[in-house]
């Protein structure tokens, strides 16, 4: 709650009343503080030992790392030429809150005279000089090289136009940006000094167990170099932020302002940088998120060494694969990303992948789920000949792909596709809780299927069915069904007979929505 400051010459008795609740305030602070003190301490306490490795205090390691550490203050400056603020009515004198809305505009430089709407008064002309918008952001980071190398969060400073890195000593220098990566969202600064400043280096995150010690340094709030601890409370977090997200979760208290600060192990090193939390409210509630160091560091060396990212790419579409699907392609376990897509001008094609197929080993690696994939295949050299493990119909291949550079596979355009002859017309199918028919001009047209889409279209769909549980749609294309073609509700009936007769409990779907994105969705045929 806000206070009001009470001037030396106010009311003696409104500022004891003043002192008295904010007395008050900060005793209640203090009390939720305690109480979420002894709620940390006391098993602390009972186990200090292991948890610490040993020491009693993190003061030592904070004292070797803490130099390294730094505040980062950002600040973007945007021209508002042509801007405007919304349009309101005139107001009289007498009108509520007239005196508030005449103060507002007449403090932002838009009707010294009279109000918004006016010519010359409301809005920008030609002639008006641009107005300067300043905004600002503080975050944290940390020097990883004696000569002036900073790592931070890329959000923490975005698009700056100056960068300021200070020091816990008070030493304040200008940072210039050697490189951002968005994807991961990390960026690399450097600073000139005339003295090597202290520095930090990388650990191994590959190597921290959930439950191992961590400590946190950063600018929460803006308050500057604050250390808290906890523990890794799980890896590999998944929270939807971008197509690499591994990410350690800590209980170490992270709040607004420790982005780009680094995660320490007790021995010192950086084993993951801080990013996100998970809050409600804000605040720190135990769920923070730490890029770790293992996708960090080579990250972090392209961009110094190149100022930009060279990712591998291996030029396919993927998607996990549950119980159902591994049933479907016999695969035993759910494990693996399945191919459900191929780039013509990418680096899987000419090596002999196909959709369907089921990646579960990347040079050597194993794939356990489908978000392995895009990770290990990013962080492969470009140009390098990889062996991939592949389950292809039940049977195990290997094959051999030159990984291209992903920066320049997203430049790449699709092919445009062929018009095919026009179907013939069997009668309409009703399996697996949908209706197939074949493609027609007037099904084209209704549901805007692209030209060269080859399969049967779903005209209807159960409600209560499993392929709707799948988020089957109406209007979509079944291209494949146990990864054979389908192109007429005849084929459809015959592929579904078959795979009954395997004894094959899910039919596995190839879909195509209308604009030719494909994705297997496994269908119980019970």
């Amino acid at each position: 709650m806000a206070t009001k400051p009470v001037s030396a010459s106010g009311n003696l008795a409104s500022a004891s009343l003043a002192s008295r609740s904010r007395r008050m305030a900060l005793a209640a602070i203090v009390g939720c503080l305690s109480v979420l003190g002894a709620t940390v301490m006391v098993p602390a306490q009972t186990a200090s030992a292991p948890i610490l490795q040993g020491q009693v205090s993190l003061a030592d390691l904070a004292e070797r790392v803490m130099p390294a550490v730094v505040n980062i203050a950002a600040v973007t400056t945007s021209d508002t030429r042509g801007r405007t603020l919304p349009q309101i009515p005139q107001l009289g004198p007498d009108t509520p809150f007239g005196d508030l809305f005449e103060e507002f505009f007449n403090r932002r430089g838009q009707g010294q005279q009279g109000r918004p709407g006016q010519p010359g008064q409301g809005q920008q002309g030609e002639n008006q000089a641009p107005q300067q918008r300043r905004s600002q952001s503080a975050g944290s980071g940390f020097v990883i090289d004696a000569s002036g190398i900073v790592v931070t969060n890329n959000h923490v400073i975005g698009d700056a136009n100056e960068i300021t890195v200070i020091f816990n000593s008070g030493l304040r220098l200008k940072a210039e940006v050697i490189g951002k990566d968005a994807k991961v969202d990390l960026a690399v600064l450097r600073v000139k000094h005339d003295k090597p400043l202290p520095a930090v280096k990388f650990g191994d995150s590959d190597k921290m167990r959930i439950g191992d010690p961590v400590m946190a340094i950063g600018n929460p709030f803006g308050l500057g170099g604050s250390v808290s601890s906890g523990i890794v409370s799980a890896r590999n977090r998944d929270i939807q932020q971008g197509p690499y997200d591994t990410y350690i979760q800590t209980d170490a208290a992270i709040n607004k302002g420790n982005s780009g600060g680094p995660l320490f192990n007790m021995n010192g090193e950086v084993i993951g940088i801080n990013t996100a939390i998970l809050s409600p409210t804000g605040g720190s509630v135990g769920i923070g998120f730490a890029v770790p160091s293992a996708l960090a560091s080579n990250i972090v060396e392209q961009l110094r060494e190149f100022g930009e990212t060279r990712r591998g790419w291996l030029g396919v579409r993927i998607q996990s694969v549950d119980d159902a699907t591994a049933e479907a392609l016999g695969l035993g376990t759910a494990r693996g990303a399945l191919v459900a897509g191929v780039d013509d001008k990418g680096p899987a094609k000419p090596a002999g992948l196909e959709i369907g197929d089921v990646v579960t080993k990347f040079d050597g690696k194993e794939v356990k789920d489908s978000r392995d994939l895009p990770r290990i295949v990013a962080a492969t050299p470009v140009g390098k000949d990889v062996p991939i493990t592949i389950m292809r119909k039940g049977k195990e291949e290997v094959k051999t792909v030159k990984l291209g550079r992903l920066e320049d596979g997203e430049k790449v355009q699709p092919a445009s596709a062929k018009t095919p002859a026009e179907p013939a017309k069997p009668a309409v199918t009703t399996a697996l809780g949908l209706e197939f028919s074949p493609q027609t001009d007037d099904l084209r047209k209704r549901y805007s299927i692209k030209d060269g889409l080859k399969g049967v279209v779903i005209t209807k769909v159960d409600p209560n069915s499993n392929a709707s549980d799948k988020r089957v749609l109406v209007g979509e294309l079944v291209v494949e069904i146990g990864q054979e073609a389908v192109n007429t509700p005849e084929e459809v009936t015959k592929r579904l007979d078959t795979l009954k007769k395997e004894g094959k409990k899910s039919a596995l779907l190839l879909v195509s929505n209308a604009q030719g994105e494909v994705r297997f969705v496994a269908v119980s045929m019970n």
